[in-house]
């Protein structure tokens, strides 16, 4: 190539095109030149196109060793800056107010109030305690202060149902999923039904669900014990002699069949209306239920009746 034909490649660019490169006008044609060449040749920004600017993310670690080094502070009295007093055993737990704070609103609220009555101005450091928790157990706390370290938690089918009540207490919705799942995978026949009536309470709908499906299952494995033993309890509660004398007769009648009442009960409910007193019956055994429909003995049973 000329010095003139580079010189002319160089002139200024007409309006709308992008000005030349230099070093492009000064090489030969693309087609003149060697394939090694070409591979050789430095890739050159186009002026049109901005460099990209710094790239930024965020890397997740070790979680296990993270979760082990705070499990190291739960109840550590070590850099605790609070204490409780748990349960009836006045078991002192010690934790640390930014862990709880942050992790649990119900104790963000607990924590900067401080104690009740105290003098400190607005916007000193609350007092570090102690705080009474007399209605919970102190494993059942344990449990919950784990939890807020340490995002899982120790459960047991002893304190499985009251974790679970601490849970909807505190507004840990997450402790809540754990323990129904955990009170799912363990169920038995001895917990089913206080395990419902904890589902029917704090709504959980799943829970009461399997609940359900699980009496019904377990139906067989229950009646398998001998119906007397089953009915034991429930047949202490009932109030024979409420029952009118030609109702009591007729369940007298059945009951000669299956013998699920003691005789004795039987017999104390026939000489309360033979004295027209709750004579040698539990006087709770003689007080109406709301809406039970009223007989005309039932005024006799009553001990504030004239």
């Amino acid at each position: 190539m000329s010095y003139s034909a580079a010189a002319s490649s160089l002139r200024p660019p007409q309006a709308g095109q992008p000005p030349a490169c230099l070093l492009t006008a000064c090489l030969p044609p693309a087609s003149r030149l060697p394939p090694a060449c070409l591979r050789r040749l430095p890739l050159l920004p186009s002026p049109r196109q901005p460099m990209a600017g710094p790239c930024s993310t965020r890397l997740q670690g070790e979680a296990a060793a993270f979760t082990a080094a705070l499990r190291t502070l739960v109840n550590n009295p070590q850099f605790s800056d609070v204490t409780f007093v748990v349960g009836r055993e006045q078991q002192k737990v010690f934790a640390h107010r930014c862990v709880l704070a942050c992790r649990c609103q119900a104790f963000q609220g607990m924590l900067g109030q401080g104690l009740a009555g105290s003098e400190d101005p607005p916007g000193s450091i609350p007092p570090q305690g102690p705080f009474i928790l007399g209605n919970v157990q102190p494993d059942v706390f344990l449990a919950v202060i784990e939890f807020l370290y340490t995002n899982s938690v120790t459960l047991n089918s002893h304190i499985a149902l009251e974790v679970l009540t601490s849970s909807v207490e505190y507004g840990l919705q997450d402790l809540c999923k754990l323990c129904v799942k955990f009170i799912k995978d363990t169920l038995s026949v001895e917990q089913v039904c206080e395990a419902l009536q904890a589902a029917v309470t704090f709504g959980q709908a799943d829970l009461q669900q399997h609940c359900l499906a699980f009496i019904e299952g377990c139906t067989a494995t229950v009646l398998e014990r001998p119906v007397p033993e089953v009915a034991a309890l429930p047949v202490q509660e009932l109030r024979l002699p409420l029952l009118a004398p030609s109702e009591l007769a007729t369940l007298e009648s059945h009951n000669q069949r299956d013998l699920l009442i003691p005789v004795e009960s039987i017999a104390a409910a026939w000489r309360s209306h033979a004295l027209r007193k709750g004579s040698g019956v539990p006087s709770r055994l003689c007080r109406p239920r709301r809406g039970t429909r009223p007989r005309d003995h039932h005024r006799h049973l009553d001990p504030h009746a004239k």
